[in-house]
């Protein structure tokens, strides 16, 4: 079985509060991004445990306690997934973006595994198993636009769409861990409301929709917010950073971008949505 993980953006994210966990209270829309990485599942070899090899983008750490294999060891602990699976994951979107490649790698493997094993699980249950992989492991389930609260994981409708929305994704490659990110962040209540905001003109966004985590870290990566100038220097409608970083994303309503020069060794999408 074959399947391809998609990316995510955040149209806005606002960190509001410190939790008694830890963990930290937050306002974001999730939208799916088309960027994609390829996650295969297959029976393994006879006399083969359950593994993962990886092609693309390398990943730190241990292969074996990677979200896809945790993902199906979830799965493993409350049904009988016989035989083991060769995991097999080309990984093409950054990681430590801010976009959730790792979260969606890992809720595509919960998928897939229902599929593959007919375990007939309702995308609520999915759901439950991916919040316990990460805060938003859970929005790739379903992988439609929502507007996410308390950790990330918590979804309510939103009626909001990129459809024809030209889009320029710009990785300068520089991993932001998500420690670094939110040890930098003072919660505080935004001044304007997402949801109303965001069911404004797109042009008015700039003024209004923000994201918590570039004010934070532009400072010590100033890189961050060269890459936004220069998408609106190109034309772009809206530009943020996504998530904790360090991914920074333009999106253009009408038109195309002016042409863009990027040093080497940055990653740039480019598509429309």
């Amino acid at each position: 079985m074959l399947v391809f993980p998609n990316a995510k953006l955040n149209l806005g994210l606002y960190v509001t509060q410190r939790r008694p966990d830890g963990f930290h209270t937050l306002e974001s829309v999730f939208v799916p991004l088309p960027w994609t990485d390829a996650l295969e599942m297959l029976p393994a070899e006879a006399g083969q445990p359950t593994s993962l090899t990886l092609t693309g983008r390398s990943i730190p750490g241990d292969l074996t306690t990677n979200l896809c294999v945790r993902a199906y060891e979830l799965l493993q602990a409350d049904f009988p997934l016989l035989p083991p699976v060769q995991l097999n994951l080309h990984k093409i979107v950054p990681i430590g973006a801010g976009l959730g490649g790792g979260s969606a790698d890992a809720a595509f493997a919960l998928r897939a595994a229902n599929d593959l094993f007919g375990l007939n699980l309702a995308a609520e249950a999915l759901e439950s198993y991916a919040r316990r992989l990460g805060s938003d492991c859970a929005f790739f389930i379903r992988n439609q636009p929502v507007l996410a609260v308390e950790k990330g994981d918590v979804f309510q409708e939103i009626e909001l769409s990129l459809t024809g929305i030209g889009c320029v994704v710009v990785y300068p490659n520089l991993h932001i861990s998500t420690a670094e990110a939110y040890a930098r962040i003072s919660p505080y209540w935004p001044p304007h409301p997402l949801r109303a905001a965001l069911a404004q003109p797109m042009s008015t966004w700039r003024n209004t929709v923000s994201n918590d985590f570039e004010t934070a870290l532009t400072p010590s990566h100033p890189v961050l917010g060269g890459i936004k100038q220069q998408l609106y220097d190109a034309g772009a409608t809206y530009a943020s950073l996504s998530g904790s970083g360090s991914a920074v994303y333009g999106l253009w309503e009408t038109g195309e971008p002016a042409a863009m020069q990027w040093p080497a060794g940055y990653t740039v999408w480019q598509r429309r949505l």
